[in-house]
């Protein structure tokens, strides 16, 4: 086998080579064919090699502690992709034999072979071994017309073309299959960047996946016309605001005995004139601008030190906008004040007009309620919020938006 591998190997080199440009329209197309179907191919020898590994122990023997670990580091491939890897060669060789023949003769692909796998697994379980050699003969004629996703839609209903008298009770077991699946792959990565950012991988279960959705689809919604954020930036933004209601209840488990909380550290000299960056708790580090917009907010504790290294400021009260001063707040503004937006007061932060650390009050006269977004944007824009002669906040756009800077309101959340 090594010495037919090598060969293909070298044959597939070639065709790396070959120039595709000079090719017939026609040409190409029975080219990507014949790629694809030498692609599941191979899988299906891979997947048999893997097998093979498996039952002989080699990973064990080399010092891995299973062989999902010995694949990932021997391949090089996530923790996921060998899990399923080592999965789907043991369901090839233990299950039904005609869905390892459709992959061999590359009629179906990976993905294609694992969702037969698992529809064919629960009907032989469900109504016996004749069945199930039925079902791998639908399932690998759809598959050349449905995608996995699909496929795996069209198998919860199998049984009505294979045993039609046992559908229903198959359709419960093929639901209470694919939640042993969900529930075996739901996992969440947090990968630490060298730059202090966080990259999050993750498979969320079915109810998960709908609590997130639920709570992150509101929140991504473009927060006006001047939106310019990409989706994945705003669902980035709902994530925040999320993280920060959460915190801002209370009632988050404690972390090492305090409130779960964030802790910002900075001087008060640099803070006040704008030089220094912040530290997190973590060690990672927060421009000048962001230490002073997390300063605002009731949800953040500061720890301002002088320039000893004493702590001066530890969450003070009478700087943060909480509590009654917080409550008179929500019933002036509503909601997020910035023009436009429709942010409700729970995903709001308390934003002091003339900054603490510039001066100002903590009061309602120097307060104002914007969203996660419309916060960021006030920081580091711009725009400029005042309270007008009646005591409500207007924004003053740029001049580069509007060159007569007309001051602007908020009249959705308005109250008769």
């Amino acid at each position: 086998m090594v010495e037919e591998l090598a060969q293909a190997d070298d044959a597939v080199a070639a065709c790396v080579d070959a120039a595709a440009w000079a090719l017939s329209e026609q040409d190409l197309i029975a080219a990507l064919n014949a790629a694809h179907r030498l692609e599941q191919r191979l899988a299906a020898v891979k997947l048999a090699l893997i097998r093979e590994l498996d039952g002989r122990g080699t990973p064990h023997a080399q010092g891995a502690s299973s062989t999902t670990v010995w694949l990932r580091e021997r391949l090089r491939l996530t923790i996921t992709v060998a899990r399923r890897l080592v999965d789907l060669a043991t369901a090839l060789d233990t299950g039904n034999p005609g869905v390892r023949q459709a992959l061999t003769d590359g009629r179906v692909t990976l993905d294609q072979a694992r969702v037969i796998a698992d529809t064919v697994d629960t009907v032989h379980t469900t109504a016996g071994a004749e069945a199930g050699d039925k079902a791998v003969g639908v399932l690998v004629g759809w598959a050349g017309q449905f995608d996995p996703t699909l496929l795996r839609k069209l198998g919860t209903r199998i049984l009505d073309h294979v045993a039609p008298d046992l559908a229903d009770a198959a359709a419960h077991a093929a639901l209470d299959a694919d939640a042993r699946r969900a529930t075996r792959d739901r996992h969440l990565t947090l990968s630490e960047q060298t730059d202090g950012r966080l990259r999050l991988t993750a498979t969320l279960d079915t109810e998960t996946a709908g609590l997130l959705r639920a709570a992150i689809d509101p929140l991504s919604a473009p927060s006006g016309p001047d939106d310019s954020r990409s989706a994945g930036q705003r669902r980035h933004d709902a994530l925040a605001d999320i993280c920060r209601l959460a915190l801002r209840t209370g009632d988050l488990p404690e972390h090492g005995g305090d409130p779960a909380h964030i802790v910002v550290t900075t001087s008060y000299d640099e803070l006040t004139r704008q030089l220094s960056r912040g530290a997190l708790d973590t060690g990672a580090h927060l421009t000048p601008d962001t230490v002073r917009r997390l300063a605002c907010d009731a949800t953040i504790l500061p720890a301002v030190l002088d320039s000893t290294g004493q702590v001066l400021d530890l969450g003070r009260q009478r700087r943060l906008i909480t509590g009654p001063l917080r409550r008179a707040l929500v019933l002036r503004d509503h909601g997020c004040a910035f023009p436009g937006c429709d942010r409700p007061p729970r995903w709001c932060h308390a934003h002091h007009i003339h900054h603490w650390a510039d001066g100002g009050t903590t009061n309602l006269d120097n307060a104002v309620l914007p969203c996660g977004h419309h916060h960021r944007h006030i920081h580091h824009s711009d725009w400029t919020v005042r309270l007008a002669a009646d005591g409500h906040p207007e924004f003053t756009p740029p001049a580069w938006l509007d060159p007569e800077q007309l001051p602007r309101r908020n009249h959705y959340h308005r109250r008769t």
